[in-house]
């Protein structure tokens, strides 16, 4: 059995917060992460962005960086990246099987089972202290307090992008306890960097760092001035720290400012402290070859093909704004599906506001929300809705359909995106 499949059988396990189970699994294994140096990076969205623009700057600088992240979109070695490229099979193999062969120790002594993201973060670990990483850029799963990559005890910094309603069921049902959550990832000492627009969310995040006595830098109030605005970037100028940068953002939209300037935060800040030396120009040149696949990413551009994995309310609103900014006015197909644990609603109010000509489909996974479903809400609301289960048929639908519009847009859950984008690469943007 490969190592995915090994892993993929502690799903059964489910997703168990708390660090007890990864303290035991780590110290079986030496305890790798210890000797990492890590940039640890919390939020509800904006995260994934925020680790890329980390990882790419550090990467032009000439460091040798990890980065991890979730989810995967195609393949699961997407999740694993060391120095531009993603884990290879025979590493993540070798990686996999020297940490399995601890968690089946840890089950016969009587501990808990570690559950499959505990896994995959011990496999990480392990493999970026092989490689001898110079930094690691870090990406929480789920929260911050109880989530596995918060065993990192004195990470250079902690950041946490954005702060809104998601994943209600395992982190509360309020801003003031979700924030709570993500601060757990604040630690004696290490600075704190924020990019999170809401008050309730920023006062529980300062009264955190005032607790564990370490400085908090809010990025949103860096003074930031936006030169050009396209589809295919945006030029901006920033003061950060005191300091003047001019860089244009690859990543589409305003909410990418913010996450930038939240990562601009960071890296400015460790510079001052000497953590590392970057140039203004490698700086420029991260911002610029940072782009993150299934986030408002550009497949065609005539029609515009463009993926999104817009999942949650914040996630809607940002590509709410995004594509009424660059294609108002303009005939719009969505096609999307989403889990039915999400804020469906919120994420419909979005939705509606950008186009009322839908494909609804469903995204592989048991938490679905049913394409039948999933049409009447938007038909309720005024939607024009052709509705197929599988995505394979939806895209089929839309293919046919490209001549009569001006944006055809795959949004919705991750677990969509990534498939959408796997049959785009392997049939191509219109089906022949």
């Amino acid at each position: 059995m490969d190592a995915i499949s090994k892993i993929s059988e502690f799903q059964k396990f489910g997703w168990v917060l708390g660090l007890e189970r990864m303290n035991v699994l780590l110290e079986k294994l030496g305890n790798p992460h210890e000797d990492l140096k890590v940039l640890h990076v919390a939020g509800t969205n904006g995260k994934g962005s925020v680790c890329r623009y980390l990882y790419e700057i550090l990467q032009a600088a000439g460091y040798r960086c990890g980065l991890f992240t979730s989810p995967f979109l195609e393949v699961f070695n997407e999740r694993i990246e060391f120095d531009g490229s993603f884990i290879s099979d025979a590493d993540l193999q070798r990686c996999s099987d020297v940490v399995l062969a601890m968690t089946e120790e840890m089950v016969a002594e009587g501990h808990e089972s570690p559950t499959e993201f505990e896994v995959i973060t011990a496999v990480a670990f392990l493999y970026f202290k092989e490689k001898n990483t110079d930094f690691v850029v870090l990406e929480v799963g789920l929260g911050g307090r109880g989530d596995s990559t918060n065993v990192v005890k004195q990470p250079l910094c902690s950041i946490i992008t954005s702060i809104s309603l998601d994943h209600t069921d395992r982190l509360g049902e309020t801003i003031e306890e979700i924030a709570a959550e993500k601060a757990g990832i604040i630690k004696e000492g290490c600075p704190v960097i924020t990019g999170v627009e809401n008050e309730e969310a920023m006062w529980v995040l300062k009264h955190k760092a005032i607790e564990k006595h370490t400085p908090i830098f809010d990025a949103l109030q860096s003074p930031c001035e936006i030169l050009e605005e396209t589809v295919e970037g945006t030029h901006v100028r920033a003061e950060v720290l005191k300091e003047t940068y001019e860089f244009t953002v690859s990543m589409v939209g305003r909410h990418q400012v913010q996450n930038a300037l939240t990562a601009l935060t960071a890296i400015a800040l460790l510079n001052k402290r000497g953590d590392f030396t970057v140039t203004d120009e490698q700086i420029a040149e991260g911002f610029k070859r940072a782009k993150q696949i299934g986030r408002f990413e550009i497949m065609e551009k005539e029609p515009f093909v463009i993926l999104d994995g817009a999942h949650n309310p914040g996630g809607a609103k940002a590509l709410k704004e995004t594509v009424l900014r660059h294609f108002k006015d303009k005939k719009i197909l969505m096609v999307t599906g989403i889990l039915a644990d999400k804020e469906v609603e919120e994420v419909l109010d979005s939705f509606m506001d950008i186009t009322k000509d839908f494909i609804a489909t469903e995204p592989d996974n048991p938490r679905k929300l049913p394409a039948e479903e999933l049409a009447e809400k938007m038909q309720k609301r005024g939607g024009h809705v052709h509705r197929f289960s599988k995505a394979e048929e939806a895209v089929s639908c839309a293919q046919g359909l490209y001549e009569a519009y001006d944006v055809i847009l795959f949004t919705g859950s991750l677990y969509l995106i990534g498939k959408i984008r796997g049959l785009i690469n392997e049939k191509g943007v219109r089906e022949t």
